[in-house]
């Protein structure tokens, strides 16, 4: 088998926000990328309990398969303060300590305007320590091979931004699709750590939207089945051994 390597690596501090690039990141079993889907913003009240947090699914958040406007917002997270800035328009509209009251207020004010049309009560900032809001209930990284973007994109004869699959790891080196047997495999990256594919990823209408415009102007979903007959598209992997992996090191196993 052809082996891989990292491209980048990506974490969303906030689900449905920016993506954040890294150069290197700790993995630990059973975990997520660091700070990966941390906060979610609540669309309407979803009964989330930050004591008891539990999986919940996605439409009740604020995210990109409803709400593509969020794509036109630049979104920075500091992982030591948590301090969120929202910029909008070239031009910064919000920022707030997402571990205060205050903080959190600022980002829900924003919110509220910004997204007054999509909103079925008020936007609220979720989170809870050591929860991450996931559209899958399971602690997982996301691998997007490069190849089976390309692929699509020759389909379609038209750019295709992997940012439209909202991965955690982007790698070359595998054949178009190949990633979508690996299941139950288990793969060594950089300083020790290991992965055990878990699923394939089920692509919904968030792919149809362009990271960078906001634009609708894709169907993902469809195309994948009309010229796949599938609509997977990446693999989700559990964690199960602790190392550091770096943006150029190989996924081996």
């Amino acid at each position: 088998m052809a082996q891989a390597a990292i491209q980048s690596i990506y974490r969303y501090p906030v689900k449905g926000l920016s993506p954040e690039p890294l150069p290197r990141v700790a993995l630990t079993p059973g975990q997520t990328v660091p700070a990966d889907r941390h906060y979610a913003i609540e669309n309407g009240p979803a009964g989330f309990d930050p004591a008891t947090p539990k999986y919940q699914p996605k439409i009740r958040f604020l995210m990109l398969m409803k709400n593509e406007r969020l794509a036109t917002l630049r979104t920075r997270f500091d992982e030591h303060t948590h301090v969120l800035t929202v910029d909008y328009g070239g031009r910064e509209a919000a920022r707030g300590d997402l571990r205060t009251a205050e903080g959190r207020a600022a980002i829900e004010r924003f919110f509220s305007s910004f997204s007054a049309d999509e909103l079925r009560g008020p936007p609220k900032v979720l989170h809870a320590p050591g929860f991450s809001f996931s559209d899958v209930a399971a602690k997982v990284v996301s691998i997007i091979n490069l190849a089976s973007v390309a692929d699509l994109e020759n389909y379609i004869g038209a750019p295709v931004d992997p940012l439209r699959f909202r991965g955690n790891l982007y790698v070359t080196g595998w054949p178009a699709w190949q990633e979508l047997n690996m299941v139950g495999r288990t793969f060594a990256i950089g300083d020790g750590a290991e992965v055990k594919v878990t699923k394939r990823i089920v692509r919904c209408a968030a792919t149809n939207v362009d990271p960078v415009t906001g634009a609708r102007d894709l169907d993902i979903p469809n195309t994948l089945m009309k010229a796949f007959g599938h609509v997977d598209c990446g693999i989700y992997a559990e964690v199960i051994a602790p190392g550091t992996i770096t943006v150029g090191d190989r996924l081996s196993g």
